[in-house]
């Protein structure tokens, strides 16, 4: 049976100090929480059992039971009441061989090599976790881009169990509550100007802090563009439809274009049909990067005149002889 050796499950010594273990746990705990690695099914199993090693090794009876005897360590007092502490017998074949041991991991040593030595590897100091958070933003910011200022309160680490604590709150979402919050951060993050839904911007080196004194983490912030009253984007474009009274329809005319610059002026010739669209070039959003920007395209919603006065249904009797069906 394989044994289940806490210190190397946590990568530290059997002499590290209550602070040691902690730091281990908080570091693991941020690289297998299932909150970073959603469906990861190998980091939830990971992080089961380095929960499992810290729940142990942070508690200083069950240090004592473990250090003595190894993962067997819940069943300490039945070693003892049955033939006194670290003592145990293995049947062979039919003969009965007892062993006296110092350490009840050390019959596992024994039979398969010492597993219950802990060790230290020698490590580069360890990079900061990443930070990702979606961000809104309205379709005038994403076309002018925009200097926000953000306060990163779900993303805060749980100095526990490494968990997210909730918006608004210095409450862990994993430990519900028992564990304490970071510091939460507050940022300034420009926005480029034509950043689209979905697009991705890294902040470097605006992540969490290394545990080990390393190079923080990065920031990464995902547009999220709300939905405009009279605009849709598709990507650069912008589209809008124009309401047209019927008289500048048939006679020609001008209208007023409304775009994320202000009311532009449209000129209509005489005759436009209804469902007619005009592009204005450059007067969409701009390329991310780039000076250059897309087309606002309008299209004509021709209005039929309602509540018609005598004189102007003559009228229009009058023009339907003219111009027959």
């Amino acid at each position: 049976m394989a044994v289940k050796d806490y210190y190397k499950l946590l990568g530290i010594d059997r002499s590290a100090t209550e602070k040691e273990i902690k730091q281990a746990y908080r570091r693991l705990a941020r690289k297998y929480h299932p909150d970073i690695n959603p469906g990861n099914k190998s980091s939830e199993e990971n992080f089961k059992k380095i929960n499992e090693a810290y729940e142990v090794l942070s508690n200083n009876e069950k240090r004592q039971k473990y250090n003595r005897f190894g993962d067997q360590w819940q069943y300490a007092d039945q070693f003892a009441e049955a033939g006194g502490e670290g003592h145990t017998g293995q049947t062979f074949g039919n003969k009965q061989r007892a062993y006296q041991f110092n350490n009840f991991g050390d019959l596992f040593g024994d039979l398969f090599g010492n597993l219950n030595t802990g060790f230290r590897a020698t490590r580069s100091p360890q990079r900061g976790q990443d930070i990702y958070s979606p961000i809104e933003l309205t379709l005038e910011e994403a076309y002018r881009g925009k200097t926000r200022i953000i306060q990163l309160q779900e993303l805060a680490l749980c100095t526990s169990c490494g968990g997210t604590g909730k918006v608004g709150k210095r409450t862990c979402s994993i430990c519900h509550g028992s564990g304490k919050i970071d510091s939460l951060k507050r940022l300034e993050v420009k926005i480029p100007p034509g950043v689209k839904d979905g697009s991705k911007m890294r902040i470097a080196k605006k992540g969490q802090d290394s545990p080990s004194g390393g190079p923080k983490g990065d920031l990464y912030l995902t547009a999220k563009i709300q939905r405009h009253s009279f605009l849709e984007r598709k990507g650069n474009d912008l589209y809008t439809e124009i309401p047209l009274p019927l008289t500048i329809a048939i006679l020609g005319g001008e209208v007023e274009v409304p775009s994320l610059d202000g009311n532009l002026v449209l000129k209509i010739p005489q005759g436009t049909q209804n469902g007619k669209i005009f592009r204005l070039e450059g007067k969409g959003m701009p390329h991310l990067g780039s000076s250059v920007h897309g087309s606002l395209f309008a299209k004509i919603k021709v209005i039929l005149p309602t509540n018609l006065t005598n004189e102007e249904k003559q009228l229009f009797k009058q023009l339907q002889a003219l111009r027959p069906a």
